[in-house]
């Protein structure tokens, strides 16, 4: 990607990388507008990480070998498949990488900051007692919009990370707590970073 985004004329500028602790593994959890965010936010996480994506972006040339490489990839229509994402989720964070995931399930095609988030990436960092680091996506919504089919537009994008929320307390211990707790960092971020 390091190669490839400047070739595509697409400006990458990354903040709070220094929130991550060497040696310690965290939950990414990133905003979905686009589907640049994932070429962005994998290497632009520091360290060893691999991301969540559904498995039809595996089928995808070239890119789906990146995808299979670097990525947990799940059939969200199998149950089973879901619960062995799951599984080899944990399995990531044993081994001492990252984990980035989009709670918002799919890439947001609304006028709002977020969609609703999702359970999964919450559960998981309760459940590891792994900390959270939110992050947000900003400028790949008008560059690759979800709803425009055979659009691209070169432009800057920017990659925040956000202090990390700790999972180990008996507040964050409540999934939807946490989950409302991310989910507002992440929204007054986004709106913040809209308004300058």
């Amino acid at each position: 990607m390091a190669i490839y985004l400047p070739i595509a004329g697409v400006r990458l500028r990354i903040e709070g990388k220094e929130y991550f602790e060497k040696g310690q593994a965290y939950v990414v959890v990133c905003n979905h507008n686009s589907f640049m965010d994932i070429p962005v936010s994998s290497p632009g996480i520091p360290g060893g990480n691999k991301t969540i994506a559904k498995v039809e972006l595996s089928r995808i040339p070239l890119f789906g070998m990146i995808y299979k490489r670097g990525s947990v990839l799940v059939d969200r229509r199998s149950e089973q498949s879901r619960k062995k994402s799951y599984l080899s989720m944990k399995q990531v964070l044993d081994w001492g990488l990252h984990m980035c995931i989009y709670p918002e399930g799919t890439r947001n095609k609304t006028s709002d900051p977020l969609k609703p988030f999702k359970d999964g990436a919450f559960r998981l960092a309760i459940e590891t007692g792994k900390p959270i680091i939110p992050a947000v996506i900003i400028g790949t919504k008008t560059m690759l919009p979800a709803n425009i089919p055979f659009y691209f537009k070169p432009g800057c994008i920017k990659l925040i990370f956000m202090p990390p929320v700790a999972t180990n307390t008996s507040e964050a211990a409540d999934l939807a707590t946490l989950k409302q707790q991310i989910f507002d960092l992440m929204w007054n971020k986004i709106k913040e970073e809209s308004t300058t």
